[in-house]
């Protein structure tokens, strides 16, 4: 195992496209390390200059003790586990496992150790036998995490493994990885574009944007305190609520005259008067009862059953909010419902900057 450690690493192409534009992190010995954003960002390409398969345009990359910018991906001490599984057809799962091994002049004895050690843990020692082909796409994805696990390397890498799966698989998959990191104590760096997929993997989490590096934190400080307005939209699913308004005291005065009360919460410093954006999660909304203040009538536009919960759309004077709630009588669609929200959870943001205002 190995930490692996980058100082301001960057990745320009040659037209000037700069796909990285200075990431410095370290991922701790032993880490699972998740670097998560839309498509574009860079965190492919970010994953692809750790494994050598990408050349490093300035910054500096470490795995262990050892500098690695212009050392070779065969030297650098590394296993990479692919979106497509890239099996060989024409061999069994045991034949594919000990591929690797074999080209690299592992003794027979070795091989078979790490195959059947590998094959006990994924739950594939009754498939060695069988060809890609007879095997479902969960079980493909195994036996490529198979190969990368005999390899027994210092750190594994992960670009978008599950994204070839359907909902179900990458819910089983990615249990599999979480209680295989445990398991083996490996270093890893995980790709996903999957919001889901970060904040249950991850120990931390890296949030990029455009090549930048947005915020670096463990998933539930990134959900409770969000940098800025991009972690905090991207995070959370059905996304954060924004309402753009005028802060007066205890209040949010919205642009059609709405005035939001805010109580219980407490309001950024040198932020009154002035304009602000204020996020809700969809969570911190709920219908006003008796003794509740209520923060705004808004329209129904749609209710969204979801067996444990409704999603209920709603019209905010031509803002679209969403509310998450456990199932309960609603209003029906295009009447009115007052609105409570709780104030202890409420996010501020600079809306020149997009940064988080302090409180």
């Amino acid at each position: 195992m190995a930490k692996v450690q980058l100082e301001n690493v960057r990745k320009v192409y040659d037209n000037g496209q700069v796909a990285v534009a200075g990431a410095t992190f370290e991922v701790a010995d032993g880490e699972l390390m998740v670097l998560v954003g839309p498509s574009g960002c860079g965190k492919s390409t970010l994953l692809r200059m750790i494994a050598g398969l990408e050349e490093i345009s300035g910054g500096t990359l470490r795995i262990g003790d050892r500098v690695v910018n212009d050392v070779a991906p065969k030297d650098r001490d590394i296993a990479m586990v692919f979106q497509s599984y890239a099996l060989y057809p024409h061999m069994t799962v045991r034949e594919n496992l000990a591929f690797g091994l074999k080209l690299r002049g592992q003794p027979q004895a070795v091989i078979d150790q790490r195959v059947r050690n590998a094959a006990d843990m994924l739950g594939l020692a009754d498939m060695l036998d069988k060809l890609p082909r007879a095997m479902s796409g969960g079980q493909r994805q195994r036996v490529a995490l198979g190969r990368a696990m005999v390899r027994e390397s210092a750190v594994f890498l992960l670009d978008e493994p599950l994204s070839n799966l359907d909902a179900k698989l990458r819910h089983s998959v990615r249990t599999e990885i979480a209680q295989l990191h445990r398991k083996l104590g490996t270093t890893m760096v995980y790709v996903t574009h999957d919001q889901v997929e970060a904040m249950t993997l991850g120990q931390r989490i890296v949030v990029l944007n455009a090549g930048v590096i947005q915020q670096i934190d463990t998933p539930m400080a990134l959900y409770e305190r969000p940098a800025n307005l991009f972690v905090a939209g991207f995070l959370g699913s059905p996304a954060m609520n924004v309402l753009r308004g005028v802060l007066q005291g205890a209040a949010l005065q919205l642009a059609d005259g709405t005035r939001v009360p805010l109580s219980g919460t407490a309001m950024p410093v040198g932020a009154q008067g002035g304009e602000v954006l204020v996020g809700i999660r969809p969570e911190h909304l709920r219908p006003a009862v008796d003794g509740d203040v209520v923060a705004f009538q808004a329209r129904i536009e749609g209710l969204e059953p979801v067996g444990n919960e409704i999603f209920v759309n709603l019209d905010l004077g031509g803002m679209a909010l969403v509310m998450r709630v456990p199932p309960q009588p609603l209003p029906a669609v295009g009447e009115s419902l007052a609105v409570a929200l709780h104030g202890a959870h409420l996010h501020f943001f600079d809306p020149q900057t997009e940064l988080r205002l302090q409180g």
